[in-house]
């Protein structure tokens, strides 16, 4: 097995939306905010060879939408999920499997393209079986006023569409090596991949602790929509990485991608961060 990261771009979101209760003059520190409030945020995914299998982790924002909607997330960087791909010598059509750990827009948006005359929708990768769960797949195409704006039936409805959609059952995985976790304190349902590397364990936090900066146990997203279940569910990632020596993969940290925690009479802090690369 081999776990590449794919970088995909950086995005910007609002500094008090991605810190929830936290005091800027705290968050401010780790990442700065520039004169909108806004702080650059990674979306970095994951390229598995396993076997016969490649195996994608998220997609990032993709490129299908208009300038408008760029623009408000201001799209930097000079990196694509598809180039990405390209650096790592495979090709859309190389690709096994998606793994959608949930299906905001930052998280799906590259699951899915515009056809060569721009006249349909259709998945990018055209020989991929794409992953979700049936209880976040309701929710996200039933979706309610909160996350509404997360949801974009373009690209969502184009996989159904495809049949290239499958559903993984809670506590079931379709794929050697990789089991998941279902939390529901992000969104109904988000799935965090772990998975086993030699003789390690690696999780993708996705979401739940969307970079190292959000180890701290109230420091939790406005995005959530039940927070205080978020917080239950980060602090028993934490505390079963600290015991096993799980590295944390985060997909927005801007700096860090990967880090290893450890227990201390304060709480759950981490012990170290850096490149992904130096854990394995």
């Amino acid at each position: 097995m081999k776990i590449n990261i794919i970088d995909t771009g950086y995005f910007k979101l609002d500094g008090g939306a991605m810190f929830g209760v936290v005091p800027k003059n705290l968050w401010n520190k780790h990442n700065p905010a520039d004169d909108k409030n806004l702080c650059s945020w990674a979306m970095r995914c994951l390229l598995i060879e396993d076997g016969d299998k490649l195996i994608l982790i998220d997609t990032g924002l993709g490129d299908k939408q208009d300038d408008k909607f760029f623009g408000f997330y201001d799209l930097h960087g000079d990196a694509t999920l598809i180039s990405s791909i390209q650096k790592k010598g495979y090709n859309t059509t190389d690709i096994t499997d998606v793994i959608l750990t949930h299906l905001h827009f930052d998280h799906v948006g590259g699951a899915v393209k515009y056809n060569s005359d721009r006249s349909m929708l259709i998945p990018t990768f055209p020989n991929a079986i794409y992953w979700s769960n049936e209880q976040h797949w309701q929710w996200a195409t039933n979706p309610n006023p909160r996350e509404k704006a997360s949801f974009l039936k373009e690209n969502i409805l184009p996989l159904k569409e495809s049949g290239q959609l499958k559903f993984i059952d809670k506590g079931i995985s379709p794929l050697n090596n990789i089991d998941f976790v279902h939390v529901d304190g992000h969104t109904e349902q988000m799935m965090l991949p772990v998975i086993s590397y030699n003789d390690q364990k690696v999780i993708y936090v996705a979401d739940l602790i969307p970079s190292s900066f959000h180890v701290p146990l109230p420091w939790i997203m406005s995005y959530d929509v039940r927070p205080l279940l978020t917080m239950q569910e980060k602090e028993n990632i934490l505390q079963k990485s600290a015991e096993e020596k799980y590295v944390l993969l985060f997909e927005h940290d801007p700096i860090y991608e990967a880090a290893l925690v450890e227990k201390t009479e304060k709480g759950i802090k981490i012990l170290e961060r850096g490149d992904f690369i130096n854990f394995i």
